[in-house]
Order: C-alpha cells, then structure tokens, then sequence
C-alpha cells in the first residue's frame, strides 16, 4: 500500500504536473524529475525514498550536467529583489538565513566573496543555509575559497543535496 503522501506521483497528478512540482527541488534544473519519470516511481512511498531516488539521478549525471546544476543556483547574498532567478524555495532560505537583512558592510564583503568565489570556481558559492547565520555563511565562504576546483565541485553537489533532502521534506504531500 502507498503512503498517501505519496499517491500524488503516480495517480493524483499527470507528469507534467509532478515536474512542475518536483523542477525546483534541485535549483531550475527539470531534468531531474524528467528523469525520474523514467524510473518505478510507484516505488516511492516516502519523501526519503524520493530524494534518494532524485540524488540518484544526479550522482549519475555528466559532469557537464552536475556543472550545470551547481551554476542554475544564485549566489547568496545579492539584493533578494534582483535576482530574478530565485525559486521560491531559494528566496525563503535566504531569507531564514538573514541575507535578506545584510548591513551594507554585509553586503559589501558577501559580494566581494561571491565574486572571488566565481572567478577561482566558475561557478556560484553553494551551501544549504537553512539553519545558518550570516557570519557562518560569511565563514564558511572565506574558508572554501581556498580549496580546490574539484573540492568544492563535490562539496556543491553535496550541499545541493542537502537542500534538496529539506525542499523535499517542506512539500506538502
């Protein structure tokens, strides 16, 4: 028997409906549930099931695609109002995080470290800030900037992961 939380992936809604649903669980990147439409989704019954089924996906994607995901993220910090490319899900976690409330020097120093971050990296500073204050944000940046290419590459697809596992848990299936 299904968990009823769960009846919503193979019988309540149509596929364009679950990707809808599911396109912003991993940052503006729909190939993961398209994908996951490929698979038995009858055999999910949980929310665990289903974000061990969609990290699946992505830890066999290409590299170019894992690049992809990690750059369809925001950087942290930017005025909330310009960025257009802020899902509802990244918007509130910035916002529970204090980035929406950054003093100018705040400000100032998380733009100095998004861009020192990007041009080391080529691509944007991921962490799963629900839970965090800006100076462990602030920390955390002025501490991964010095790692490698590849480092940082595996700790983004982690940190993506992360947040995906709370985006999945907060739907309200």
């Amino acid at each position: 028997m299904y968990n009823k939380s769960f009846k919503f992936l193979s019988q309540k809604m149509d596929k364009g409906e679950i990707i809808n649903l599911l396109k912003s669980i991993y940052e503006h990147s729909r190939w993961v549930p398209e994908r996951l439409l490929s698979e038995n989704i009858n055999e999910i019954k949980t929310k665990e099931q289903l974000q061990l089924m969609m990290q699946k996906i992505v830890n066999n994607s290409s590299e170019k695609e894992k690049l992809n995901l990690i750059k369809a993220h925001p950087e942290l910090g930017k005025k909330l109002k310009k960025q257009e490319k802020l899902t509802k899900f990244s918007e509130e976690e910035q916002k529970s995080a204090g980035l929406d409330q950054c003093s100018q020097e705040e400000f100032e120093i998380l733009t100095k470290l998004n861009n020192e971050y990007r041009l080391k990296f080529e691509f944007p500073f991921i962490i799963a800030v629900r839970g965090l204050s800006k100076n462990q944000i602030i920390d955390n940046m002025k501490k991964r900037v010095n790692n490698s290419k590849s480092e940082e590459f595996d700790t983004a697809i982690n940190e993506i992961h992360k947040i995906a596992k709370l985006r999945i848990k907060d739907l309200p299936y």
